[in-house]
């Protein structure tokens, strides 16, 4: 054996020890325990440790070689022992095979005779081979190793022409899909005099052989999918807490909706989901072009409560849901009347690589409010599987429903659909909205398990009530200033004529201190908040030493606001821009600009003009009625009714405004121009007055720090 190195011999063992004597003649004795545990001890020349046999791929033969093995196993057995079971079978043995009579040579001999006599032609030898590979491998050492044999599934193909073929196939997966033929031709030209290429039948075999199990064949649309993917193994997302990890993502709903003047399309739906709880946090529907103020307005869905809509049922009140209602409400007072749905502030949000989503202003709004923005890499959609499932299900359970859908491809679209459609956005998102209350958070979620029941599947609201029970609920209000703060942010310099975006000048009297001067943090230049679905006024963000927060908001209008009355987003705006040319100066060229979009929304209004102009003013219109809408939602149901705090960040300027209210009012009565409608009237919002409309409610002081550990005592 060998010990530190050298070459011992056993020479003798008495109880625990042992004597060892070297090559050289030395002798030793020490304990059996500490030469075991040399780490240098190994017994040399010992025999193989035996190895279990495969005896699971027995399975994987075919019947007649599984069964010839075992047909062998009995006669070994039998020459063995004199039983085709062994020797635990009772009975005497056959005369032939009696070991007290005959010997083993015997035995073997008479085996290949009886074998060679039913047809099988075995001599002693065999026998004793088998025997051998028996006892050294079981039943799988009798097994015919040829049927064996693994076999592969491209044959005896070149590699050289399996490895061109693999790399054509996965160069190929962002490709539009082809032919067998054409793989035929690119590999031909890939390793072009290297090998001749199989037949074309031995070709398709082989490009199945390597394509069908790894998806490189089919539609491209599932290729991309596949080369998407994660690299294996996967690892599931495990979240234990609501708002832990929300997904949100931006999609067309397979439905047609009725916009103003007849224009129909399909519009675009924004959803954020708690993957904790599978809960839809907040819907967003607008027409199509999602901006980064509707991904912000997500947010600020997400963490108030959603109000009860006139004409739902009380059913759909969140005191009548699982969700404890009670409990909550001595929390926030804001759940009063609330609707059944969660209120969860996010963590951490996972988005694609979309502009809306990665755009500065999303994700100035997510710092704002403390969340970790988290991108996916581009074009892995299982990388946000949760949000892309829950968009099929909608479509699935809700909009096949609806009048007007289009089916997932226009392959499943029927031959007149667009006649079909009835509803307008504003009547979609109430009834989307409803769904998702009665329709989604109350049906049961497969993925949703309590440790504690885990047979039974949970609804999304019962998940969050068992969640909110454990991990607590903090409120997040949000008073006025906070509606500005989740606007696109601009920063520029405050010129002469005041301030100029994208060909639109914003001006007030209350920017005379602050022309031509650079504000106050380290750029030098002013934060300046804008809507782009009402871009006739901007807000300004102020010094002001005598607010706690040491700054204020002031709302600066659009110099041409009087010349437009219609509302409009900043995609009606740059429509007007590509279609009127510059033809004298910036100034001269903006009062172009105003009055071909004033002359734009009166002939979409009157149901002339183009297509294109239909379409640009249906879209502005209701982006501007779902605009006001979901803000006055949000902001309209808060408990300030007092009227505004006087520290509430913003210079409200009554008198300022009621100046230049009246001058503008004299200004229009002598052109002849029509009043403007405010941008808030436009939105449905009541308003008192110009500067009131970007104000919002102060913070509801009713509002309590939630506690855990008493809550805990309390439950």
């Amino acid at each position: 054996m060998r010990f530190e190195g050298r070459t011992w011999t056993v020479a003798a063992l008495h109880g625990g020890q042992v004597r060892l004597i070297a090559e050289n003649g030395e002798m030793a004795a020490l304990l059996l325990a500490l030469l075991f545990a040399d780490e240098g001890f190994e017994v040399a020349a010992a025999p193989a440790a035996r190895r279990m046999p495969p005896l699971g791929l027995l399975e994987s033969l075919s019947a007649p070689v599984r069964e010839r093995a075992l047909a062998w196993e009995r006669h070994v057995r039998e020459v063995e022992t004199g039983h085709p079971g062994g020797s635990s079978v009772a009975g005497p043995p056959r005369a032939a095979y009696d070991p007290d009579a005959r010997t083993l040579a015997q035995r073997e001999e008479a085996k290949a005779a009886e074998l060679s006599a039913a047809g099988m032609p075995t001599s002693a030898e065999t026998g004793r081979r088998m025997r051998a590979r028996y006892r050294s491998d079981g039943v799988w050492g009798l097994v015919d190793q040829r049927a064996a044999r693994p076999r592969s599934a491209l044959g005896r193909a070149d590699e050289r022409v399996v490895a061109a073929l693999r790399e054509v196939l996965e160069a190929g997966q962002e490709r539009s899909s082809g032919t067998l033929g054409r793989l035929r031709v690119y590999t031909e030209r890939h390793g072009d005099g290297a090998v001749p290429l199989p037949s074309p039948a031995t070709f398709n075999r082989l490009v199945h052989a390597l394509a069908d199990g790894r998806g490189l064949l089919g539609r491209a649309r599932q290729r991309r999918w596949r080369s998407a993917r994660p690299a294996t193994p996967f690892v599931p997302t495990t979240v234990m807490a609501p708002g832990e990890l929300v997904m949100m993502d931006s999609t067309l709903l397979d439905a047609f909706v009725v916009l103003d003047d007849g224009v129909v399309e399909r519009p675009e739906l924004t959803i954020a989901l708690d993957v904790a709880t599978r809960s839809i946090c907040a819907a967003v529907l607008r027409p199509k072009g999602t901006r980064s103020v509707d991904a912000a307005q997500l947010l600020a869905q997400m963490i108030v409560p959603a109000p009860m809509r006139p004409d739902w049922p009380e059913a759909l009140a969140m005191e009548r849901s699982v969700i404890p209602y009670e409990r909550l409400l001595s929390v926030d007072a804001r759940m009063e009347g609330a609707a059944a749905r969660p209120v969860i502030t996010p963590q951490t949000i996972v988005v694609d690589q979309g502009k809306v989503f990665v755009s500065s202003s999303f994700v100035a709004a997510c710092g704002s409010l403390g969340i970790s923005l988290q991108p996916a890499p581009p074009g892995n959609g299982p990388a946000k599987g949760h949000v892309e499932r829950t968009f099929s299900s909608i479509n699935t359970l809700f909009a096949q429903h609806v009048a007007g859908y289009t089916g997932s491809h226009t392959g499943e679209r029927g031959r007149d659909t667009e006649s079909e459609a009835v509803w307008t956005l504003a009547q979609l998102d109430d009834l989307l909205q409803e769904w998702i209350i009665c329709g989604w958070q109350e049906r049961e979620h497969d993925g949703l398990r309590d440790p504690m029941m885990p047979r039974r599947a949970l609804s999304p609201n019962e998940m969050w009530a068992a969640l909110v029970a454990v991990c607590g609920y903090v409120p997040v209000p949000l008073g006025r200033e906070d509606y500005t703060e989740l606007m696109p942010v601009k920063r520029q310099k405050i010129n002469d004529y005041g301030i100029r975006i994208d060909y639109r000048t914003y001006d007030h009297k209350t920017l005379n201190p602050y022309r031509g001067e650079a504000s106050p943090t380290a750029d030098g230049l002013w934060e300046i908040h804008y809507n782009p679905h009402a871009p006739d006024e901007v807000w300004v963000r102020l010094p002001n030493p005598g607010q706690p927060r040491g700054y204020r908001w002031e709302a600066v209008p659009w110099i041409h606001r009087t010349l437009v009355s219609a509302p409009f987003t900043d995609f009606t705006w740059q429509h007007v821009r590509s279609t009127v040319a510059q033809r004298g100066s910036r100034v001269s060229h903006e009062h172009d600009l105003a009055l071909a979009l004033r002359e734009l929304l009166e002939r979409a209004a009157a149901g002339h003009g183009s297509r294109r102009d239909k379409v640009v003013a249906a879209r502005a219109r209701a982006n501007a009625n779902a605009d006001g809408a979901v803000w006055g939602i949000l902001y309209g149901r808060q408990t300030a009714a007092e009227g505004p705090d006087e520290d509430d960040g913003f210079d409200h300027g009554e008198e300022a405004f009621a100046e230049d209210a009246e001058a503008e009012a004299e200004e229009a009565d002598a052109t002849g121009e029509r009043q403007p409608l405010g941008p808030a009237d436009a939105e449905g919002l009541a308003v008192a007055g110009d500067n009131d409309r970007q104000a919002g409610p102060a913070r509801d002081s009713s509002v309590t720090v939630y506690d855990p550990f008493e809550e805990s005592l309390r439950w």
